[in-house]
Parts: C-alpha cells; sequence; structure tokens
C-alpha cells in the first residue's frame, strides 16, 4: 500500500481485465500468440494503419528488436535525444553502437531537431526518438534529413499511442515504432509493449527473431512442416494472459483516452494564472499535434523550487515525481564520451521538471487536492 493519499499514479483497470484473463485459463492457452493476443494485433493494425504489430514483453524488447532487425553492430551510431529512459538506447548500444545525444527543444522537451544534421555522420545508422509526454516531435523535418542520409527512425511510442502529428498516428512515420504497456502507460497489462512494423520487408524476419530465432510463426500458419533455427533471436512473447488485461483495456480506448483528457484539461485550465504569477512553464501543445494525455508536467524555476515543492506536496500526502536525468551525464553516458553542457536544454529541464499525479481513476476531489497543494506553496526563493 502506497504511504500518499494520492500516489502519483494508479495502474488502469476497468473491470473486464480479471474476466478476459479467466477465459484465457479456460481457452488452455496462456503462453504468447493466443486469442487475446491476437485481438491487441488487430486492433493496433487496424486503428492504426501499421503493416504488422507484434506484442512483447516491455517496450525495452521491442526496442532490443528494432536494434537486430536494423542489423545494429559495433561502430555504428545511433542518434537518441539526452532526456529519455535508458531503454531508448539501452537496446542499441547492446548490439555495439555508440550512442550520439542529442539535446531537446525548450518548449515541447522533444529531440531537437534544428541539431539533427549536425550530429549525423557516416557513421549513423538510426535515429530513434521519443515522443514526450505523448506530443509529437516534428516528423516532418526529421524525416526528411533521415532520407536524405539514408538513416532508419524508430520511434519510441511508449507515451504517444493514439497520437498525431498533422492527422498522421504517431508509431507509423518511422521504419519502426515501439509501444509500452507499462503500468504507468494509458493502457497496461503491467509490463508490456508492441514492435510496430512499418516496413513490410521486415515483417517475417521481426517474427522469427521474436520467437527465438526460429521460422515458428511459418509453421503455426501451415506454411511449413516443421520449424528450426534460422536467425538471432529471443523470447519476446508476452503471455496471454498479459494480452487478456491489455485486450480489456483496448476495447474501452476511447473511454480511457477521454478521461485522461479530461484530467490534463482540468490541470492546464486551472494552472494557468497560477503559473504566469510564478515564472512556471506548462507543457507546450504544438497546434498541428493531437496529444496523447499521457503526463501532465510542470517546470519551475529552480530546482530548489522543485525540491521544496515535492516535499511540500509530500507532507499534504500527495506523491510529484520528477523524470528523466540526463543520459549524456549517466555514468554510462560519460563513458561513451557524454559532458557537462553537451545538451544544456535537457540538463536545465532534469532539473526543473515535475510530473503531477495523474492516472484514470483520479478523481476530481483529488485533483482539486493537488491543486491546492501547488497554490498554497510559498517557497520560490
Amino acid at each position: 500500500m502506497t504511504q500518499y493519499r494520492i500516489p502519483f499514479n494508479k495502474p488502469t483497470y476497468l473491470g473486464n481485465e480479471l474476466d478476459y484473463i479467466s477465459d484465457s485459463l479456460s481457452n488452455w492457452h496462456v503462453s504468447g500468440d493466443g486469442a487475446f493476443s491476437k485481438n491487441c494485433h488487430r486492433f493496433l493494425e487496424e486503428r492504426l494503419g501499421v503493416k504488422r504489430a507484434l506484442l512483447t514483453t516491455s517496450c525495452t524488447h521491442a526496442l532490443e528488436m528494432a536494434a537486430l532487425l536494423l542489423g545494429i553492430e559495433s561502430g555504428d551510431e545511433v542518434i537518441v535525444p539526452a532526456f529519455t529512459f535508458v531503454s531508448s538506447i539501452n537496446a542499441f548500444v547492446l548490439r555495439g553502437a555508440k550512442p550520439v545525444f542529442a539535446d531537446i527543444r525548450p518548449d515541447t522537451l522533444n529531440l531537437d531537431e534544428r541539431q539533427l544534421e549536425s550530429l549525423i555522420s557516416e557513421r549513423t545508422k538510426a535515429i530513434v526518438l521519443v515522443h514526450y509526454a505523448g506530443v509529437a516531435c516534428e516528423m516532418d523535418k526529421i524525416m526528411a534529413i533521415a532520407d536524405r542520409h539514408g538513416v532508419a527512425v524508430v520511434e519510441d511510442n511508449a507515451h504517444a499511442l493514439f497520437a498525431r502529428y498533422k492527422g498522421r498516428y504517431l508509431g507509423t512515420l518511422g521504419k519502426l515504432a515501439t509501444q509500452s504497456f507499462h503500468e504507468t502507460k494509458n493502457f497496461t497489462c503491467g509490463e508490456g509493449g508492441a514492435l510496430l512494423i512499418n516496413d513490410a520487408e521486415l515483417i517475417e524476419r521481426a517474427e522469427i527473431i521474436r520467437e527465438k530465432g526460429t521460422n515458428r510463426s511459418r509453421f503455426f500458419r501451415g506454411q511449413i512442416d516443421k520449424y528450426t533455427w534460422v536467425d538471432f533471436g529471443s523470447s519476446y512473447l508476452p503471455s496471454d494472459m498479459l494480452a487478456a488485461y491489455l485486450w480489456a483495456q483496448f476495447e474501452a480506448a476511447e473511454l480511457i483516452q477521454e478521461r485522461r483528457r479530461e484530467i490534463w484539461a482540468y490541470y492546464d485550465a486551472r494552472l494557468q494564472e497560477w503559473s504566469a504569477a510564478h515564472g512556471v512553464q506548462l507543457p507546450t501543445v504544438p497546434a498541428h499535434v493531437e496529444q496523447a494525455y499521457h503526463m501532465y508536467y510542470i517546470l519551475l524555476p529552480s530546482l530548489k523550487v522543485r525540491t521544496a515543492l515535492i516535499r511540500h506536496l509530500r507532507a499534504r500526502g500527495i506523491l510529484s515525481v520528477f523524470h528523466y536525468l540526463p543520459l549524456h551525464l549517466s555514468d554510462m553516458g560519460r563513458q561513451f564520451g557524454g559532458e557537462d553542457g553537451d545538451c544544456p536544454v535537457t540538463e536545465d529541464v532534469a532539473d526543473r521538471l515535475l510530473r503531477l499525479p495523474f492516472f484514470h481513476a483520479f478523481t476530481r476531489e483529488e485533483q482539486d487536492d493537488v491543486l491546492a497543494g501547488l497554490f498554497s506553496f510559498e517557497d520560490w526563493e
């Protein structure tokens, strides 16, 4: 049990999840790619318009599959924002790649496309971008640069399922994209992910990699009479019980997204005057973007103020949390040449960003309590 009256997150639970898990047990198929996995695959493919969607055990594993599919090897370089979770780059470092850290925009906190071309070298194999907080990167410019240099784009779409850029779903614009269904995400099965494939030539190999390097998927489709080891791979299939939990949430996708939109909009409306009075920056959502309502964050004037506000809210039984630390300044990042000052916007934002409680079961009374906590804060020095 949490020690806080109002936690930062509660996993989404709607009611049908346990019924569907029970159904998977009754069907005697609880390993991967059962009926509920296939439902989830079909839903993502039809809703997004991707050529193939494959559930994975995590977004991290979907990224590892992407690195294998792109043939990442020692000596390759992969560009990644310095403000992201370690999985975004670790999957590629595991294959021998060197990370090249890009700074972020001060408005959307996404990879700064204006700096991207200067980071590309003859060794650049991929650009891994993150749609931070469910708000799209500037994809037209990024894709144009990538196409000009023959570099693959992987969308780490962990925050942004069903968000759009100029009317197009995120996760459908790069060669590959990855999703997360971790308990903190809009749609969850506790731990889980998906690989979205937009290049049809990669589908068959993706199935092989996901099935431990075997052509087992072709065997189950009746295309071959036995299966064997044919490529690199690992076990990336989640249990169909997890897919059953996820399917219950996909069935209620519109309900979940609408509830999160209401929570986000209420924060944003109530915080306008307060933020202007205290020099607090609120999220930026460009007009050509439809966001996913994944989180609500604020950017405070300084690290000192953020630390004091976290302490103030905790005293009221409210948990608020900061987010990523700069990857280039981590122990591993420094081993790859990261230094202080390399990504100044990232370094500044990481010290000042605070995420507010945000989850499907969040009541208006709880949200008003969080807002009251913010409005009563006085330690601005």
